[in-house]
């Protein structure tokens, strides 16, 4: 199925690896071109060098809000236009409620609350011009029910779900549109202390009823066809993509 997606243009954050990278590599394979962002420029270097002239690395801390803005700028001067931003970026520090200092609640918001809202908000400006553009908010399904020791997690996640309700509503009429995509346990870097101990692994996978954790080549469509016309009448959903989990919350 041809999504059309050739020569649209779309950033993507938290593009260096997991997540972020298998979306980001699944657009190209579409033809989109990309503004790939995380604070691992090594990463990110080499991710644009399997990709020549389609990959735009760029090095970007998404608690810094100057420097998330000017990835609008930089994807429209690099390829002279915007159609499609991915929210990916994020943090999931896990702790005890009582034991987690404020400030680290401060942080993980900026990262995966504030960021997404500041690029979306900037990029906004440029979709409500040309009367088009998508916005792919990734959360997670700790953000459809808090999960013990990921209380700041669980409500910046949840937070992204209601805001991505709230601009999807607003934007609605103007060709916009705004979803969320809620994924489970997926075989990333940020589950190494589950894929590395047999036992635990074990005992995680008896919680999803698929027996297996999503591979993140498995998101990367689901993400290219909200980034494409065949869901334009798709916004302010949310897509859970986890096995089966979510299902036993």
């Amino acid at each position: 199925m041809d999504l059309g997606l050739t020569d649209h243009v779309a950033i993507v954050t938290g593009a260096s690896r997991g997540l972020g990278r298998a979306i980001a590599k699944t657009f190209v394979n579409e033809g989109v071109r990309v503004i790939a962002a995380a604070r691992s420029m090594d990463d990110l270097s080499a991710l644009a060098a399997e990709h020549p002239g389609l990959i735009t690395p760029v090095e970007c801390d998404m608690s810094d809000i100057a420097a998330v803005e000017t990835l609008v700028e930089t994807a429209v001067d690099t390829y002279g236009r915007l159609d499609i931003v991915v929210n990916n970026a994020g943090i999931a520090p896990a702790g005890r409620f009582v034991e987690m200092e404020l400030d680290e609640w401060h942080r993980v918001f900026a990262i995966n609350l504030f960021g997404p809202v500041a690029l979306t908000r900037r990029a906004g400006k440029v979709f409500l011009a040309q009367g088009s553009g998508k916005v792919i908010n990734v959360a997670s399904t700790s953000g459809l029910r808090g999960k013990p020791t990921l209380a700041a997690y669980s409500s910046s996640k949840g937070a992204m779900l209601r805001f991505t309700e709230a601009t999807a509503g607003e934007w609605a009429s103007k060709g916009i549109q705004v979803n969320v995509i809620a994924p489970g346990a997926f075989e990333t870097d940020a589950q190494a202390a589950v894929t590395g101990d047999a036992d635990v692994l074990k005992a995680r996978l008896r919680k999803i009823p698929a027996r297996r954790m999503g591979e993140p080549s498995e998101i990367g469509p689901l993400a290219c066809y909200l980034a494409s016309s065949a869901s334009d009448f798709v916004t302010g959903a949310t897509f859970v993509i986890d096995g089966g989990e979510a299902n036993k919350l």
